[in-house]
């Protein structure tokens, strides 16, 4: 009876209180929303990556090095000698070396020239390797594999020719259309920006900055396996993931290759500078999330006042309950129930909301950005947000409930 006369009493005045419970839906959708949104995306980045001991690139910054490496956001200030990318694969404390080339770009996305041990080694989310959904490596110079994204925004299939252009802008004036690649594969989905990548050999990265490519390719074959080391050799990569036989040699490597005499290379711990580009975006995150505060602070305000103005309006259904024997503590009671009536449909029209937003946005938020968001918000810090959330709902009614108490002493 005492649920049910509570809920009687909000239905009677409907109209204000559907405006509070879309105002404090507003407001949970935003705090949940945002905080859900900044956890995926710090997964998705973290899930770019892994099983990788080291990634070693030209001296420069260590963010700019991981940017460029594993995010293609940014470009790399210099590049590797050959040389030394040979020296650190034969070390004896090295398992695999994955050598990267960048420079070049198709229609907008990014060019990654690498080998076969790319696809054998690369690992991403949870030691996942990379799978293709159609076709095979590439085998030949002039074959090329794409991400998912590449291949469905371009529409290209398996066997398409392309060319690629110099420098990583959309729009480029320079274009190596003087060799065409074929279309050998195109990877699965990763969540990565495996997606938005063309993969291509070394030797095919060389290929098209050399005027006689034409003449050399014919006079040989153009198999990986059976060509000549010398003809299309790589003067420099970009960067160089590395995998260890041991994990208790990384420091010991990475100061080795630091304090290098012969080159000024850098090598870099993936995880730890990852979690320095986290620590760098903390005050953005703090500030996210004060504004989400506020603005809940402002709804949980706005049911305070709206209890408080409704107390006068209710002074008959007060003095009714008096009536028939209603205590004070009754009465506070009464008033804190159906703030939390409003609190929790509030909370149960936000989530709604945000499940059904992100479900629709899905798609699009992987298509434009490579983002991945799960639509399973229901964390330990969600559900400690609601709870805390639901808390201070009853602490906005106190004053209409003393209030109420204070006009019948």
């Amino acid at each position: 009876m005492f649920i049910k006369l509570a809920y009687k009493s909000l239905l009677h005045r409907k109209v204000s209180v559907l405006l509070i419970i879309l105002a404090m839906s507003v407001s949970i959708f935003v705090l949940l929303g945002v905080e859900h949104i900044r956890h995926q995306t710090k997964v998705n980045f973290n899930n770019s990556i892994s099983n990788v001991d080291l990634i070693v690139g030209a001296r420069s910054g260590k963010l700019n090095l991981l940017l460029y490496s594993v995010f293609r956001i940014g470009t790399p200030t210099s590049n590797i000698g050959w040389q030394s990318y040979k020296r650190l694969s034969y070390h004896r404390a090295v398992d695999w070396v994955i050598p990267i080339s960048l420079g070049d770009s198709h229609k907008g996305f990014r060019v990654l020239g690498t080998t076969a041990s790319y696809f054998k080694h690369y690992r991403y989310g949870n030691a996942q390797t990379i799978k293709l959904n159609e076709g095979k490596v590439f085998t030949h110079v002039l074959d090329v594999v794409l991400g998912s994204k590449v291949a469905k925004e371009l529409n290209y299939e398996i066997g398409d020719k392309i060319t690629l252009s110099h420098g990583v802008g959309k729009t480029s004036f320079s274009h190596h259309d003087h060799l065409a690649f074929r279309v050998t594969g195109i990877i699965a989905p990763t969540g990565t920006p495996i997606d938005q990548t063309l993969h291509v050999s070394l030797q095919g990265i060389e290929a098209v900055h050399i005027p006689n490519a034409h003449q050399i390719l014919s006079n040989q074959s153009t198999e990986l396996a059976s060509l000549e080391e010398n003809t299309l050799t790589p003067k420099s990569i970009t960067a160089a993931m590395v995998g260890l036989k041991s994990r208790m040699l990384i420091f010991q490597l990475q100061r080795s290759i630091n304090t290098n005499p012969t080159e000024p290379l850098m090598a870099i711990l993936p995880g730890a500078t990852l979690s320095e580009f986290w620590q760098s975006l903390s005050v953005m995150e703090n500030a996210l999330r004060l504004i989400s505060s506020l603005i809940v602070f402002s709804a949980m305000l706005g049911l305070s006042a709206m209890l408080l103005t409704s107390i006068r309006e209710r002074k008959q259904e007060i003095n009714l309950l008096r009536m028939i024997g209603a205590s004070s503590l009754f009465i506070f009671y009464f008033i804190q129930l159906e703030a939390l009536f409003i609190a929790v449909a509030s909370v149960v029209v936000a989530t709604l909301s945000l499940y059904l937003s992100l479900s629709l946005a899905q798609a699009f938020l992987i298509e434009q950005y490579g983002l991945s968001i799960s639509t399973n918000f229901f964390t330990t810090n969600t559900l400690l947000s609601i709870g805390t959330l639901l808390v201070f709902s009853l602490l906005s009614a106190i004053p209409a409930s003393l209030k109420v108490n204070k006009m019948n002493e």
